[in-house]
């Protein structure tokens, strides 16, 4: 029998194989005969599953344990930096109000006529000043609605409120305005080009799908608007929600981002709350049907890459982030523990204050189990509370019931807020969850490409995950194959 000592892994047989994946995300494949050899220690250190296992630090032997020991903890370490953090996404809600009437619009946003549902002045002034005492070097402030451009003198004046306060404070300050560019005027554009302002929107496919989903309040034809003023910030960044009336269309989705000269994609599937809820029968589909969609679409914008387009599907390419480097990837729905009120927060127009979004939009449903505090609190008041501590305590998938066992587990995290939702709990039921389900699927499927090892297909995917062009890659090894 072999000496060495095997260190801490979860795994999952498929078929003839084993993934292993140990506590620093680092992974493996391999057959299940050498799995069955090397934890009945049969493996000798001349095999070259053993070297394989070695170097990836699933095995290690007595002499240099401690010194293995220490570098699985600088990578989990560098892996769970976030949770050090203070939050640096800080979301704005300026208004309710908007000029669409989305069928599924998670916000349940109100007619563009109900100004009481406006942030004040006073509400932002102090929003400014709370985010501020964040110890953060790093604070990023997007508004949301609603429409935010609704409210467009409290939006101005606010940015330029915190514009005023970083000069004394000297933080790395940056803005976003999510608006789905139905008005937007000169004086607009050129105050977010003045004021190196990012654009983010929602584009949900062709003409028809999009006006399907995305009603207009105001214009006969939210796409036809969206597509006038989109020429006029040609930087923003369209985000899409998948729903029953595109699901099976995505590949038409895609072409119409590639012609409209976007190149990248959020495959998001639709989220249980606000009108979301309410049109559950007309917009909903299963897991099993996202999935399907998604493995297509994939496969669609892979090909596409190889054509010589670069396009980049976002979702696959955080899970890449999480599973080819030691970093995390900052989106809170996969950190343990959850990056809700860690890594981001938002403040309701009405000074309230959320750890995520979701946590807002559930307040609108009738539930403000998550409010956190208002404005008019102290930063330590509002992020040391028994809500926030509830959160971390209850989003530590390594300690969670089926998560702690996962393979996944280093590379998921827990939706705390949605949880709760489904189940009344914080930690959630696993079995049940919607959540668990998709992800564990999309990450069977990246793990079926990676161990086909298909080099176009690895070339693609580190271009997505380096943020380099793939063509340009591309281009760059085949020079230094010439060489």
């Amino acid at each position: 029998m072999s000496s060495y000592i095997i260190l801490p892994f979860n795994f999952k047989y498929s078929g003839d194989t084993v993934l292993m994946v140990n506590q620093a995300g680092e992974w493996l494949t391999i057959s299940r005969n050498d799995f069955d050899k090397f934890h009945s220690y049969k493996l000798e250190a001349e095999d070259e599953c053993y070297k394989r296992l070695k170097a990836k630090h699933f095995l290690t032997i007595t002499e240099e344990k401690e010194q293995v020991l220490g570098l699985l903890a600088i990578k989990l370490r560098t892996r769970k930096a976030f949770a050090e953090c203070s939050p640096n996404l800080h979301m704005i809600v300026a208004t309710l109000r908007c000029n669409c009437l989305c069928k599924y619009c998670h916000a349940s946003s109100i007619d563009m006529s109900a100004k009481q549902y406006d942030m004040g002045w006073e509400t932002a002034r102090k929003t400014i000043d709370l985010i501020f005492q964040s110890p953060s070097d790093d604070i990023k402030i997007e508004y949301q609605g609603g429409e935010p451009l609704l409210n467009w003198d409290i939006v101005k004046e606010s940015i330029l409120y915190a514009k005023f306060v970083n000069k004394i404070a000297r933080k790395n300050l940056s803005f976003v305005i999510c608006t789905n560019l139905m008005q937007i005027s000169k004086e607009q554009i050129d105050f977010f080009k003045k004021h190196s302002i990012e654009i983010s929107t929602s584009l949900d496919g062709p003409k028809q799908l999009h006006d399907t989903n995305r009603k207009s309040r105001i214009f006969e034809s939210s796409y036809d608007k969206f597509i006038e003023n989109s020429k006029l910030v040609r930087d923003c960044a369209p985000l899409l929600t998948i729903t029953k009336t595109n699901i099976n269309k995505l590949r038409s989705v895609i072409d119409t981002y590639v012609e409209l000269g976007y190149n990248t994609i959020f495959l998001r599937a639709l989220n249980p709350y606000g009108n979301a809820i309410k049109n559950k029968s007309e917009l909903d589909y299963s897991t099993e049907e996202f999935i399907s969609a998604y493995k297509d679409a994939l496969q669609y914008i892979i090909e596409l890459n190889k054509k010589g387009i670069d396009f980049v599907e976002c979702y696959t390419a955080l899970f890449l982030t999480r599973i080819l480097t030691p970093f995390s990837t900052g989106f809170v729905d996969l950190q343990s523990p959850s990056g809700a009120g860690l890594s981001g927060v938002i403040y309701n127009y009405d000074g309230k204050v959320y750890p995520a979004d979701e946590a807002r939009m559930l307040a609108r449903m009738g539930d403000d189990y998550f409010c956190l505090g208002t404005v008019n609190e102290k930063f330590s008041e509002i992020f040391n509370g028994q809500i926030m501590h509830s959160i971390v305590k209850n989003s530590c998938v390594e300690t969670m019931p089926v998560c702690s066992e996962c393979v996944y587990q280093q590379y998921c995290g827990a939706d705390v807020i949605r949880n709760y939702l489904e189940t009344k709990d914080l930690m959630g039921d696993r079995r049940k969850s919607g959540f668990c389900r998709k992800n564990k699927m999309v990450l069977d499927y990246i793990f079926y490409l990676l161990n086909q090892n298909d080099e176009q297909i690895m070339d693609i995917f580190w271009s997505w995950v380096t943020r380099r062009p793939y063509g340009e890659m591309k281009l760059e090894k085949n020079q230094r194959q010439t060489c």
